[in-house]
């Protein structure tokens, strides 16, 4: 009977040791190894089937300026985002990414980047934004946590806690609902306290100094992310102390931009 433990358990080490192999991958720029067990082709299959929900589900801009503004601005970035890949031997990252930049009519502010460069703002952040480089900020940081594979740590972690690590495939067969809401939590899609929610403060910062670079390889000032962030913080309402919340407090958020910001500037040609 012991020998029997012994051998699943060195059996069951053994696949968990394999997995870790299997998703072991690094994050562009910042070189942060990180694990995913969820591929990629079962998050962009899911990522393009809810999106076009959502947009079924929700009415979209009839601001004409305001939408064509959004779409240009994500398409100079992912232009950027794409050179950058190429350039430093991460082409394969995006494999399969189909990028698309929607604006909806909703007061709350708010966006989100799903895998495979599925964009959406809502228009409740553009009075914070304020300027296409101001709504830069928020692009190349949505953009980031998509190309990072945030949402995919995110979703591998809560997969595991829910759904007993069970694949993803198998989760959508067995508990559709289930898997559906982790994976729209896991994008921050329908949040209604704010598009930073989602993620850990390591995503965050992490999103915030990539967002940086993309938006400076784009053509548009990264100092911008400062005076965007002191708007956010300046919104008022009630936050919880740093070290009880998901993401940076304002002033080291914006602290650690200011430390990020002499090597963005390396990619901004004026």
């Amino acid at each position: 009977m012991k020998y029997i433990v012994r051998k699943w358990t060195l059996h069951i080490s053994l696949i968990l040791v394999a997995s870790i192999m299997v998703g072991c991958a690094t994050v562009p720029i910042t070189g942060r190894k990180q694990l995913n067990l969820v591929s990629d082709t079962e998050m962009m299959a899911m990522s393009f089937s809810q999106y076009e929900q959502f947009l079924n589900e929700n009415k979209l801009s009839t601001n004409k300026q305001q939408t064509e503004m959004v779409k240009r601005c994500g398409k100079n970035i992912a232009a950027a985002v794409e050179q950058y890949m190429n350039d430093n031997g991460y082409a394969a990252h995006i494999k399969g990414f189909q990028w698309e930049f929607n604006l909806v009519d909703d007061d709350t502010p708010n966006a989100w980047c799903m895998p495979g460069g599925k964009v959406v703002f809502y228009t409740g952040i553009l009075p914070f934004t304020k300027t296409e480089e101001g709504l830069a900020v928020v692009m190349g940081h949505e953009i980031a946590h998509a190309v990072a594979k945030h949402g995919n740590e995110r979703m591998s972690h809560q997969m595991g806690v829910q759904m007993g690590g069970a694949a993803l495939s198998v989760a959508i067969d067995e508990k559709p609902e289930e898997t559906k809401a982790i994976y729209m939590a896991a994008f921050g899609v329908g949040s209604q306290v704010g598009f930073m929610l989602p993620y850990s403060r390591t995503h965050e910062s992490e999103a915030d100094k990539m967002g940086l670079i993309f938006m400076a390889m784009a053509g548009y000032n990264p100092e911008a992310a400062v005076p965007f962030w002191e708007r956010m913080a300046a919104s008022g309402g009630q936050k919880p102390p740093e070290f009880l919340s998901t993401h940076p407090a304002e002033a080291t958020r914006i602290s650690n931009l200011k430390a990020y910001m002499p090597e963005a500037l390396k990619y901004y040609n004026k």
